[in-house]
Parts: C-alpha cells; sequence; structure tokens
C-alpha cells in the first residue's frame, strides 16, 4: 500500500508540474506566437508587393513584345569591306565541337580572313587525338591546355593569346552556325565603327524531346525573344557566352575574361557598360544550339547561371549605377536580372506565407477566402509564366501551352529551388564549380 500511495503522490507531482508548465506555455506562447505572427504576415505582404511589381514588369513587357513589329535586317552590300576574324570554339570532352567547327569552315566569308581556333581542355586522351586529327586535316588550330584551370574564360583567354583576327566570334561545342552567320554577324560592326560587341539569338534545335527541353527551350525563347529585345530598346544589350562577336582590341583593353567566372559574358558586358562600349543584340541573326535534356543538367546549368549572373552583378552593379547612362538604360541591364530576383522573392512568399499560416491563432479555415487570395496572389506573381505563353503564342505553337504549362510547374518548380541555391551561395561567398552539361551532339558524327 505504501509503494502505490508514494506512486500516486509521485504521478500527481509530474501532473501538477506538467499541466503548470503547460498551462504556462499556452499562455505565454500564443502572446510570442501571435508576435511572430504579426512579422511574418507583414513580412509576406512586402514582398508580395514587390513580387507583384517584378511580375507586372513581365506582364508588360509580354504584351509589348507580342505587339512589337517584326525587324528588318539589312541587306549587306556587295563592296562590304570585311575585317580579318578570329573564331573560337572552347571544348572540354566534347566531340560535338568538331560538327560546330565544320560548321565555320563552311562559311561564306572571304577564307584568307578567317582564323579558326579550338580551345582543347579535355581531359580525355581520346577526345584530344580526335580534335587534333579532326584540326590539323582542316587547318584549325589546336590551343591546347593541361587542365582547364579558369574554367571557360580561362580557355578562352588562353586562344586570345593566338588570336590574330580583329574581331573575335565565339562558339560553344552545340552550336551550328548556318553558312551566311559570320557575315551577317560581322556586318554591323563594318556600318557602325562605334559598336564593340553584337549577340545573336539562340535557337533550339531540340525542343520538344521531353518535358525538360520544353522548359529550358521555353525559357530560352522567353530570353532571346521577349527580354533581350525589350532591353534593347533603351540601347542595352549582352553577351550571352555564345554565336557573339567582340573587338579584340576592346577586350584587351578591359584585360580579357574574368578567370573563373561561371557567366564570363554577362561579367565581361557589365565591365563593357561601365566602360562605354556599345553592344548590340540582332534579333533577325539566329544561331542553333542545344538545351539540356536530362533534370539534373537543366537543374545544374540553371544554378550556375543563377550563380554567375548574380556574381557579376553583386561586383559591377554599384559601378553601372555610378556612369553616365540614361535611367532608363541603367533600368535596363537591372531588367535583364530580374528573372533571378523574382525567384527570390517567389521563394521568400513560400518561406513566409508558410511560417505566417503555422503561427496564425487556431480556428476553422474560411476555405472560399483562402483558396481565393492564393489564386489571386498566383495570378499577380506569373508574370514570368505568362510571358512563356506569350512566346509559345508568338511561334503559333498553341497546341504546346499544356506541355510548357506541365514543364514550368514540374521541373521549372525545381528549377527555381536550384537557382535560389546558386543566388544563396553567392550571398555568402561560397565557391561553385564549372558544371558540364550532357550534349546529344556528342553522340554524332562530325558532319
Amino acid at each position: 500500500m505504501l509503494f502505490t500511495e508514494l506512486i500516486n503522490n509521485i504521478a500527481d507531482l509530474y501532473y501538477t508540474t506538467g499541466k503548470g508548465a503547460i498551462d504556462a506555455y499556452t499562455l505565454w506562447s500564443r502572446d510570442f506566437l501571435n508576435f511572430l505572427h504579426v512579422i511574418f504576415d507583414k513580412l509576406f505582404y512586402v514582398f508580395l508587393g514587390i513580387a507583384v511589381a517584378v511580375s507586372i514588369l513581365y506582364y508588360l513587357i509580354s504584351i509589348y513584345g507580342l505587339f512589337a513589329k517584326k525587324k528588318q535586317e539589312d541587306t549587306i552590300p556587295e563592296n562590304t569591306l570585311w575585317p580579318s576574324v578570329t573564331v573560337q570554339i572552347p571544348t572540354y570532352n566534347e566531340l560535338a565541337a568538331l560538327n560546330c567547327a565544320q560548321r565555320c569552315l563552311d562559311f561564306e566569308y572571304p577564307k584568307e580572313k578567317v582564323q579558326i581556333i579550338m580551345g582543347d581542355d579535355s581531359n580525355k586522351p581520346e577526345i584530344s587525338a580526335k580534335i587534333k586529327e579532326f584540326c590539323d586535316a582542316n587547318g584549325i588550330l589546336v590551343a591546347k591546355r593541361e587542365s582547364n584551370v579558369g574554367f571557360k574564360p580561362g580557355n578562352l583567354n588562353n586562344m586570345l593569346k593566338y588570336s590574330t583576327g580583329d574581331i573575335l566570334v565565339l562558339f560553344d561545342s552545340d552550336f551550328l552556325p548556318e553558312k551566311d552567320f559570320l557575315k551577317r554577324i560581322i556586318y554591323p560592326m563594318t556600318k557602325d565603327s562605334s559598336l564593340s560587341a553584337v549577340q545573336a539569338r539562340w535557337k533550339i534545335l531540340n525542343p520538344n524531346t521531353n518535358l525538360v527541353t520544353i522548359l529550358g527551350a521555353t525559357m530560352s525563347k522567353t530570353f532571346h525573344h521577349l527580354i533581350m529585345p525589350f532591353v534593347q530598346k533603351s540601347g542595352i544589350s549582352f553577351l550571352c557566352g555564345s554565336a557573339e562577336a567582340i573587338k579584340k582590341s576592346v577586350l584587351l583593353e578591359l584585360g580579357g575574361w574574368k578567370s573563373g567566372s561561371l557567366t564570363e559574358d554577362i561579367e565581361c558586358s557589365l565591365r563593357m557598360h561601365i566602360n562605354g562600349n556599345k553592344l548590340k543584340y540582332l534579333e533577325t541573326l539566329q544561331c542553333e544550339c542545344e538545351v539540356p535534356y536530362t533534370p539534373k543538367d537543366i537543374y545544374k546549368q540553371q544554378m550556375r547561371w543563377a550563380y554567375g549572373v548574380i556574381s557579376a552583378f553583386k561586383t559591377h552593379l554599384f559601378s553601372v549605377l555610378k556612369t553616365k547612362m540614361s535611367i532608363p538604360q541603367k533600368l535596363s541591364i537591372c531588367i535583364f536580372a530580374s528573372g533571378y530576383f523574382l525567384s527570390v522573392l517567389l521563394m521568400a512568399l513560400f518561406v513566409f506565407g508558410t511560417l505566417s499560416f503555422i503561427t496564425h491563432e487556431p480556428g476553422p479555415i474560411d476555405l472560399a477566402k483562402f483558396f481565393g487570395e492564393f489564386g489571386r496572389n498566383v495570378v499577380l506573381t506569373s508574370g514570368l509564366l505568362f510571358s512563356s505563353l506569350i512566346v509559345v503564342l508568338k511561334d503559333r505553337e498553341i497546341k504546346r501551352i499544356d506541355k510548357v504549362l506541365a514543364s514550368s510547374l514540374s521541373f521549372g518548380l525545381v528549377v527555381t529551388y536550384f537557382v535560389n541555391i546558386g543566388i544563396l551561395k553567392v550571398m555568402f561567398n561560397q565557391p561553385m564549380k564549372w558544371y558540364m552539361l550532357n550534349k546529344k551532339g556528342n553522340d554524332v558524327k562530325p558532319c
């Protein structure tokens, strides 16, 4: 009996103590949770307001792009004086580069004024042997490095030492230019001597392989068919890393490419704007290329691009804003990177919206109000998605809208996550390596 009574007393003590602790926690924690809820709720609406503003910008850009008149390309006079050109093809374990090189050999351009260099950073001897065999047979210079120190920009800087042309034309290994491409990208620089660089539009050659390529192609088209033409209206443009031309003298004046940069094109473009150089985007000139066809590759690609772009803006944006450019031009530069900013805002909305919901005082949920507000917020922040649908309409491919939506709302959401990882790495000064992507061109024999 004494033992049983002792156990009961101990149980009563624990019950009384526990109940008191729970009551105290309930009394005080509710006030604390209410306090947190107010903070999270206000932060949610702050980010929502900014996200809506950026999203509305994309709605306006899309509407502008939908009704914008198609550009007419200038006719190239037969008596044009063509400058000397060096075509550079950086590659790393990619036989697809031989297909690109073959296309470059077929350019309709004075042969005596074209130098082609293959920058071979491959660490697979069998790949390097095939590249050398092809290049030796076709009079192409191979700039071989033992390692890919500095990644692609390190490779480009190495080729720069051997480049004899006044203008450099760059192609990634999966790009397949047409015979008249070289004349068409060089001609604007012969017509306007103040031009320092020219960027051509990318045309995706594998847009319908699967949902991953549909997403990649849609993102590329949105950028090249809507964003680039829009910012070009203010006289602003950017290099995109391939199918581009830049004066060698300008690049040397800038100190070459930034070794180790994950988006050397954007980083160099910002330095060019700071330096007062003029860049131009050619809407009428296209060059075929690939987009990733596996989820892993598109995630890595978009994370690397986000890291490189935000890193470049983090380094140069303040200097850009101090230049003598007009306000519309400075705004255009900011618009160029706004897609990444919108990704951060959407992630912030998800985080603070979730925290606001779980710290809300318990009670019945008004489902009609909840889903009504949720639907409204989705529509208001879906400017980028709207832009992708406008691109489909411009291409007269309405039947693909369901697939575009499916890819955007599946793989696209995961891409947003990886984009934010890349941006966070920049903000916290964390390094990121260069990711090589699988390309179908590597499975195809040289043309």
